[in-house]
């Protein structure tokens, strides 16, 4: 599979050791110095872009209109997201998108979502999340803290928000969001009581994991059409 990277930061070049390894070809590795329309596409068979909120919506509808899937990690780009879908569709082509491309932070997901059924119940514990990355990381809280309090909000009654830092009102879930040199990522969801402290935390030790996923989620949506989430990779790799 020829790949080409959309960002080639600290991420990027994660990604090229992991696909190269797995028998992929990088045929374009585009910066800042390299843009867009200097790139021979009908070389690429998948893009993998990993930028900035505000470029990620450009990089789709142009990946879209030449008919290049796109796997995209970049985050806090939310925001437009069904105008992307709709040009993607409309443009039969292919996006698969997500928070977080690591596989044990998707298990986490997974585990978040059980854990929220099961105390949802229990007012008189207090949630509380907090995340920790990597100074150049420009998002606050993170796209995967946004993803995991989502998915609270949308399982238990007694939260209608969350909020960074300041809490407003009782209905709101305190995020924290510190940034630190060379972590990959912590993400920690606690319920505490008067009694106790019940928590779950995933810890990245390096880029690897996402970089696995990513070129996952490439195999994945290589030679498909439509809109694809990591969900959609696990389910065809368990």
């Amino acid at each position: 599979m020829r790949i080409a990277l959309l960002g080639y930061g600290k991420m990027g070049k994660a990604i090229e050791t992991i696909a190269l390894e797995r028998g992929h070809e990088i045929v374009a590795k585009i910066n800042s110095q390299l843009p867009l329309d200097h790139i021979n596409w009908t070389t690429v068979d998948v893009c993998i872009e990993f930028t900035q909120p505000s470029l990620a919506p450009g990089h789709i509808a142009y990946c879209a209109n030449k008919q290049i899937p796109i796997v995209v990690g970049t985050t806090a780009w939310q925001e437009k997201l069904e105008q992307v879908k709709k040009e993607v569709l409309k443009a039969n082509s292919a996006l698969l998108y997500a928070s977080n491309f690591s596989v044990g932070v998707n298990l986490f997901f997974e585990l978040n979502r059980q854990f929220a059924r099961l105390m949802k119940n229990h007012s008189d514990y207090q949630i509380k999340a907090s995340e920790t990355h990597h100074v150049q990381k420009l998002d606050a809280p993170s796209g995967t803290a946004v993803s995991l309090l989502e998915e609270i909000l949308q399982i238990n009654p007694h939260y209608n928000s969350w909020s960074l830092d300041h809490v407003t009102q009782a209905q709101q879930i305190p995020v924290q969001a510190k940034r630190i040199p060379d972590v990959p990522g912590t993400h920690e969801i606690r319920y505490d009581s008067d009694i106790d402290t019940i928590r779950i935390e995933h810890i990245a030790h390096s880029r690897k994991g996402f970089a696995i996923g990513a070129v996952l989620a490439a195999e994945f949506i290589y030679q498909r059409k439509g809109i694809y989430t990591m969900a959609d990779v696990l389910k065809n790799n368990l």
